[in-house]
């Protein structure tokens, strides 16, 4: 249930067209549905904007697609992270509509996406990286964003992030990724007076004990306007990037 769903309903009882009774019947699973094994949320997109996401991580494929399916009922899109090949296959028994994105271990279900607004440029320090941008880039345009992608552009050959300093300064907001020694958000936030998004990845070698180090050469920045997420997050990263992207309906933003 989204605001849109609600006020139609509201709009049906004032009018006549629904029963009280019915509408309450339409309101019983607010704010969440008990699965026994899950709590659903279907209030989260009152509250947040968007659906509760499926971390499919640790979870059987019974629940996987026994949350996808209630969901589904209700009429809210799918997006469900860190998905290996058998769950996209259950999800796509569940809808035939279901898009699996290998790189970035997400599935997607969606009958009819938003206009995707805004620019989010999500950029990458080495090809390594990808599994984590494939899943911020998915996430951020799933949810809504429009999204560019500038990948390989690590400080071993800063001279290819240099190339395109265009596309970062049209950029709203700009998710970096990089592992080994994860430098390049602090380049970025050096060339661009717009929001940067740290990620840090688990791909190094043995100092860069899976992801810590870059994780903390981030934490200490040099430059001003950047924020760090998680090792691995490329959800989250493109969760806090839409949100600073797209303004409430009714906002006006001042032209690039």
């Amino acid at each position: 249930m989204d605001a849109s769903r609600l006020r139609q309903l509201l709009h049906r009882v004032q009018r006549g067209t629904i029963t009280v009774d019915a509408a309450i019947e339409k309101l019983r699973t607010l704010p969440y549905e008990n699965l026994e094994y899950a709590k659903v949320d279907h209030h989260r997109p009152l509250r947040q904007g968007f659906p509760e996401v499926i971390l499919c991580e640790g979870k059987t494929t019974a629940h996987i697609v026994g949350i996808a399916t209630d969901l589904l009922k209700k009429g809210h899109p799918i997006l469900a992270t860190r998905a290996d090949a058998k769950a996209a296959r259950a999800l796509k028994r569940v809808s035939p509509q279901a898009v699996y994105h290998r790189t970035g271990r997400v599935v997607v279900i969606h009958s009819s996406p938003p206009p995707r607004q805004g620019n989010i440029l999500v950029i990458t320090a080495g090809t390594a990286d990808l599994p984590v941008a494939e899943e911020a880039r998915i996430t951020a345009e799933t949810m809504g964003s429009a999204v560019q992608t500038l990948y390989d552009v690590g400080v071993a050959g800063v001279h290819r992030l240099l190339d395109h300093l265009d596309h970062l300064r049209r950029a709203r907001v700009v998710i970096v990724i990089a592992g080994m020694d994860g430098v390049l958000p602090s380049v970025v936030g050096g060339l661009v007076d717009r929001p940067v998004i740290a990620v840090p990845t688990s791909q190094g070698y043995g100092a860069h004990f899976g992801g810590l180090a870059p994780l903390l050469t981030m934490l200490n920045a040099c430059a001003g306007g950047i924020g760090v997420v998680n090792i691995d997050n490329g959800f989250g990263a493109a969760c806090l990037a839409h949100r600073i992207n797209v303004l409430p309906p009714g906002q006006k933003r001042t032209p690039s």
